[in-house]
C-alpha cells in the first residue's frame, strides 16, 4: 500500500472519528458520566493517532520536532489510550451484584495506573534511545531496533501494554452479558474487534525479533499488521458509537412519524403549547432525545385539552365496523384506531364550535367527558402508543367511522364537522 493511499485512508478516519468526537462532546456536555467522559476522550485520542501516524503527518511532526521518528512515541501512546479505554469500559460494563461494585472500580483504577506507567516507560525508553537518520512511517518497528536495546525495550513495553489490552477486553466481553442492549451491542463489537486488532500484535512480533537479529524479511509482514489494527479501529468505534447512532435515527425517525398526529392535537388546538413553532424542533440534527420527549409531552398536553371535546360516538362506530368485519378485522391495532378517529372527531367539533363563536372563545359542550382510549398507558409506553395513533390517523376504519358518526348526528350539528381535519 503506497503512502498516499496510506495517508488517504488515515486522515478519512481521522476526520469520522472528528465528526463522532464532537457529536460525543455534545452528549457529554449534557450528560456528565464516566462512559461518556471515556468515550470522547477516545475518539478525541484515536483522531491525533491517525492524523500523526499518517505519513503527512508523521513527516510534519519529525520536521517540526527535530526528530524523524518523534511521532512514533504520540502514535503508539495513543493507541495505548484508546484500548486502555475500551478495557476499562468493558470492565465498569460487566455486571456485578450491588457488593461487587467497589471491586470493579478498583480493578478498573488498578488497570488504568498500570497502562499510566506503560505509558511513562514508553517515554523514558524511547527519549533516551539512539534514533538518528531518516524514517519510515510504516517500518519503525524493524528499522531501528537492531543494536538498540531501548527500542526493543520501548517496543516490548507498548506491546505488552497493548496485548493485555486486546486480550483482556476480549475475553470480558465473551463473558459479559450486561442487562442494557445497547451495551451488550457495544461489548460483542469489542470482543470482536480485539480479535482482529490482536493480528497486529501476531504480525509484528515475529518481524521485530528477526529485525532484531538483524534479518529483515519478514519486515512486511509488520507493515501488514496495520491492516488489522484498521479494521479493528473501525470496528471498536462502532462498538462505542453504533448503538447510541441507531438510537439517534430511531428518534429522528420517530418525531417525523409523530408529526401529523402534532399537527392535529397541538397545532389544531393551541400552538401555545409547543416548545417550537411549526414543530421544527422534533427535526434537529442535535438533541434529538429531548426534543422526541418535548414532542410526547406536547402531543399529550394537546390530547388532554382536546379531551372536552371527545364523543364516544367515535368509539362506537370503531368497534361496530370492527364486527362488521369479522375475521377481517384480525391483526388490526383497534386501540390505535379507537383513538385516532376519537381526536378526529373531537378537533372536528372544535373547529365547528370555533366557527359558531365567531372568533370568541369556543365553550366546550357539557360536563368533562370519559378520559380518551390509552390515557391510562404507563409513561415509558406512550412513545410507543403515539407512534400506533401517528399511524392510523388515515387509516380507512377511522375515515369510516367517521363518516358513521356523521350519518348518526343531526344535520346541523354534522355540517362543521364533515369540514373538520381529514
Amino acid at each position: 500500500m503506497s503512502e498516499r493511499t496510506t495517508t488517504a485512508i488515515y486522515l478519512s478516519i481521522a476526520f469520522l472519528n472528528f465528526l463522532v468526537t464532537c457529536w460525543k462532546t455534545l452528549a457529554l456536555l449534557r450528560e456528565r458520566t464516566t462512559t461518556l467522559a471515556l468515550i470522547t476522550t477516545s475518539f478525541a485520542t484515536s483522531v491525533l493517532v491517525y492524523v500523526v501516524a499518517s505519513p503527512v503527518g508523521y513527516r510534519f511532526v519529525g520536521e517540526v520536532m527535530g526528530r524523524p521518528s518523534f511521532a512514533t512515541l504520540p502514535v503508539y501512546v495513543g493507541i495505548v489510550i484508546c484500548y486502555a479505554i475500551t478495557h476499562v469500559l468493558t470492565l465498569l460494563w460487566t455486571p456485578v451484584t450491588p457488593g461487587e461494585h467497589r471491586s470493579v472500580h478498583r480493578r478498573a483504577l488498578s488497570w488504568s495506573a498500570a497502562y499510566g506507567a506503560a505509558i511513562v516507560l514508553m517515554g523514558v525508553t524511547f527519549s533516551a534511545a539512539d534514533l538518528t537518520g531518516p524514517a519510515d512511517p510504516m517500518r519503525f518497528n524493524t528499522a531501528f531496533v537492531q543494536g538498540e536495546p531501548l527500542v526493543l525495550a520501548f517496543l516490548l513495553v507498548f506491546l505488552s501494554a497493548f496485548s493485555c489490552a486486546t486480550l483482556n477486553t476480549a475475553r470480558l466481553g465473551r463473558r459479559t452479558v450486561p442487562d442494557d442492549p445497547s451495551v451488550q451491542h457495544s461489548v460483542a463489537c469489542f470482543s470482536i474487534a480485539m480479535v482482529i486488532v490482536f493480528g497486529y500484535i501476531v504480525c509484528n512480533v515475529p518481524a521485530i525479533a528477526l529485525a532484531a537479529a538483524g534479518n529483515h524479511s519478514l519486515d512486511g509482514i509488520g507493515v501488514l499488521g496495520s491492516v488489522f489494527g484498521t479494521v479493528g479501529t473501525f470496528v471498536t468505534s462502532y462498538g462505542m458509537s453504533g448503538a447510541a447512532i441507531g438510537a439517534w435515527l430511531r428518534e429522528r425517525r420517530d418525531s417525523r412519524a409523530l408529526q401529523p398526529l402534532w399537527r392535529l392535537v397541538v397545532a389544531g388546538v393551541d400552538e401555545k403549547l409547543a416548545l417550537g413553532p411549526g414543530g421544527r424542533n422534533g427535526l434537529r440534527l442535535v438533541n434529538v432525545r429531548f426534543t422526541l420527549h418535548r414532542r410526547v409531552i406536547e402531543i399529550l398536553d394537546g390530547m388532554r385539552v382536546l379531551r372536552a371535546w371527545s364523543s364516544p360516538l367515535a368509539e362506537q362506530s370503531v368497534r361496530r365496523l370492527a364486527v362488521a368485519l369479522g375475521d377481517d378485522a384480525r391483526g388490526l391495532d383497534l386501540d390505535a384506531i379507537t383513538t385516532a378517529a376519537t381526536l378526529r372527531d373531537a378537533m372536528a367539533r372544535l373547529s365547528a364550535a370555533r366557527l359558531e363563536a365567531a372568533g370568541a372563545a369556543p365553550v366546550a359542550p357539557g360536563p368533562p367527558h370519559r378520559a380518551l382510549p390509552g390515557e391510562r398507558t404507563a409513561a415509558s409506553d406512550e412513545r410507543r402508543r403515539l407512534l400506533l395513533v401517528a399511524r392510523h390517523l388515515d387509516h380507512p376504519l377511522v375515515a369510516a367511522a367517521l363518516r358513521d358518526v356523521r350519518r348518526r348526528e343531526q344535520p346541523q350539528d354534522l355540517a362543521p364537522v364533515a369540514g373538520g381535519p381529514g
